[in-house]
């Protein structure tokens, strides 16, 4: 059987190719995707504060005259959906029941259990957001080696873009004024974002560290001379 001339990142939106380094010790993510969800999981502490307060529904104005049989929520749904229990058990929703972005503690409790049972290990003394966030951030290089990787990585990405898009607290991002070192794209579309180890193509989604720009430089200018 012939080999692959390399490896794709498990993140289904991910187009980096795994380095010799991450293939050698058995990755089946990116380094970049695996800082990502380091920074999405350390960053849940202070997003939840601003989701708590984004939970009450704001009224302004007069009331409505007109009544109804059963009362409004008392806050926003996509909030309160996002900051609601977890099920102490593994949840299955074969009729489609579910509606809207499923609880970040049921999205991390099924991780954090998985990774106990495969590890044999005790878990967290209390089971809410941000302790399940800190005792499962250490075990990510573990998760990266892990044929389910990828379906971590997609579904911590799909909880973070969730919570953002109610807080609307995001990294900055700034533009870098240097082609992409990719061959097939060159593109001026680097970004580099806050808290971010990695500087990004928007065009090809490829992910350099500096160092590899600093080289990519230094071979353009040897090229040129």
């Amino acid at each position: 059987m012939t080999q692959p001339a390399a490896w794709p990142c498990a993140a289904t939106t991910c187009t980096r190719e795994l380095r010799q380094h991450e293939l050698e010790t058995g990755q089946q993510l990116c380094d970049p995707c695996l800082n990502d969800m380091r920074r999405w999981l350390s960053e849940l502490p202070n997003q939840l504060v601003v989701l708590v307060a984004s939970a009450q529904r704001e009224t302004t104005g007069n009331p409505t005259r007109g009544g109804t049989r059963t009362p409004p929520l008392p806050g926003r749904l996509d909030t309160l959906n996002l900051l609601g229990p977890a099920a102490p058990g593994t949840v299955h929703d074969p009729y489609g029941d579910q509606h809207g972005d499923a609880p970040i503690a049921s999205i991390l409790g099924a991780w954090v259990r998985i990774v106990i049972e495969e590890r044999r290990l005790n878990g967290p003394k209390t089971w809410t957001i941000p302790t399940l966030a800190a005792w499962l951030a250490p075990h990510l290089d573990w998760a990266a080696t892990q044929q389910w990787a990828g379906e971590l990585r997609d579904e911590l990405w799909s909880m973070t873009r969730a919570i953002r898009g109610i807080t609307r607290i995001r990294p900055q991002t700034r533009p870098i004024s240097r082609p992409c070192p990719r061959e097939l794209c060159a593109s001026l579309a680097l970004t580099e974002t806050d808290g971010d180890q990695y500087i990004r193509c928007g065009a090809c989604g490829y992910s350099y560290t500096q160092q590899e720009l600093n080289d990519d430089a230094a071979r353009r200018a040897a090229t040129a001379a």
